[in-house]
């Protein structure tokens, strides 16, 4: 009987060192899920303010490029974008801005400008502005004429129609903030939203976009 009571307590003292060495290293799983999963919820939380803040902050920019709809601009809907709100269009075969567009596009930039620099905070957000020079098919050749091929010339042709407005912009004394990028660009005959068919000679015109550099926001 002895034997056997001195053979069950060393068995019970392991038992109990094992079952406590087990819960021991069952605590310590359990309390590095937990400090995993405080780290992943402190990193998502994280994640989502950052997100929240660049979602508030295009709230702001959109509210604020709401004032540039005016006489001068209007909103494309269908297209997400900012054009003039009156008719720019060249000459066949021409980057000359036509006399009667001068005066208008001049104080279109004048506000363009105002507005901009309204938005010139501390927040580092920069802004795009694109001057988009455009061409038009002659309907008098088909398609596949070489008058009509989306070629260097036409290119070199609808970028000298945007660096036109830019240079008349300069000439007025239109100084844009360090905040803005005034580009110039050239689509021809293509670019989204171009007038097709019996409309197709509306296209000797460019258009002016005005877009915040997403890789700017929530910095």
């Amino acid at each position: 009987m002895k034997e056997s009571k001195d053979f069950f307590w060393p068995s019970y003292v392991d038992l109990m060192t094992a079952l406590f060495l087990t819960m021991l290293v069952l605590f310590v799983l359990s309390f590095k899920r937990f400090k995993d999963k405080e780290v992943s919820l402190q990193i998502a939380n994280k994640q989502l303010n950052v997100q929240l803040q660049e979602k508030r902050k295009l709230d702001e920019i959109k509210a604020a490029l709401k004032r540039l709809e005016s006489d001068y601009f209007i909103y494309n809907q269908r297209y997400k974008r900012y054009e003039l709100n009156f008719p720019v269009t060249f000459a066949p075969q021409s980057a000359v801005l036509p006399a009667n567009a001068q005066t208008p596009l001049v104080k279109a930039g004048r506000f363009l400008l105002s507005q901009m620099k309204a938005l010139e905070t501390n927040d580092n957000v920069q802004y795009l502005i694109v001057v988009e020079g455009r061409a038009a098919k002659d309907l008098r050749y088909p398609a596949s004429d070489p008058r009509n091929l989306d070629g260097p010339a036409v290119r070199q042709l609808s970028y000298s129609r945007a660096l036109a407005v830019i240079r008349l912009w300069e000439q007025a004394g239109l100084r844009f903030p360090n905040n803005l990028e005034v580009v110039a660009a050239g689509s021809g005959f293509r670019g989204v939203g171009r007038y097709v068919g019996a409309q197709e000679g509306l296209n000797k015109r460019f258009i002016i976009q005005v877009q915040p550099k997403i890789g700017s926001i929530g910095k």
